[in-house]
């Protein structure tokens, strides 16, 4: 009895403690414009290493390890919000019809872009770090299939969680520019 005693009091203790705080990624529009080489894109999801696909909000150590605060989280699932991110970027960039998958129309997409994220992470040496590869190829038409090596660095104004929202956002518009230039001129 005194066991189950203790379960519901932990349980009501539990319920009592405040929801983490929640940081949502601000954000960017590019001022880049080209005129699109294809009519439709669609984004696969975009694949993240393992620390940067959780809720908790990645840092690099001093001494190298990766660590996280679980008091403060992402505001969405890390894969879908930068899926969506890039996707939001390139159709402003194209301004064509840019969506992520599943491809919600008739037929297919012209081209499909998928993103290999290795290292997204706010560096220990005050620079956030996106590195990666990302592939273009041709779905509903013939378009020349490629692939392409990423390696971004944003300086971070200090390593507040701010600081590291926007640093992202700043990386994730720069990568989505490179995918853009890709599929237009």
């Amino acid at each position: 009895m005194l066991k189950r005693l203790m379960i519901v009091a932990a349980l009501g203790l539990a319920a009592c403690a405040p929801p983490p705080e929640r940081l949502a990624m601000a954000p960017l529009t590019s001022d880049l414009e080209l005129r699109p080489l294809v009519g439709s894109v669609m984004v696969r999801p975009v694949t993240l290493p393992t620390y940067a696909a959780l809720e908790e909000i990645a840092f690099e150590t001093p001494n190298g390890l990766i660590a996280s605060n679980a008091d403060i989280l992402w505001a969405d699932d890390q894969q879908r919000a930068v899926t969506l991110t890039v996707t939001r970027n390139l159709a402003d960039i194209l301004n064509t019809n840019v969506v992520p998958e599943p491809w919600p129309f008739v037929g297919l997409p012209d081209v499909a872009v998928d993103v290999q994220v290795e290292r997204i992470l706010a560096g220990a040496d005050g620079n956030f770090q996106l590195t990666g590869q990302f592939y273009v190829g041709g779905d509903g038409i013939d378009f020349r299939n490629s692939s392409q090596a990423f390696a971004i660095a944003k300086p971070m104004a200090d390593q507040s969680l701010g600081s590291i929202a926007t640093a992202q956002a700043a990386a994730l518009l720069d990568l989505s520019e490179q995918i853009a230039r890709t599929l237009g001129r």
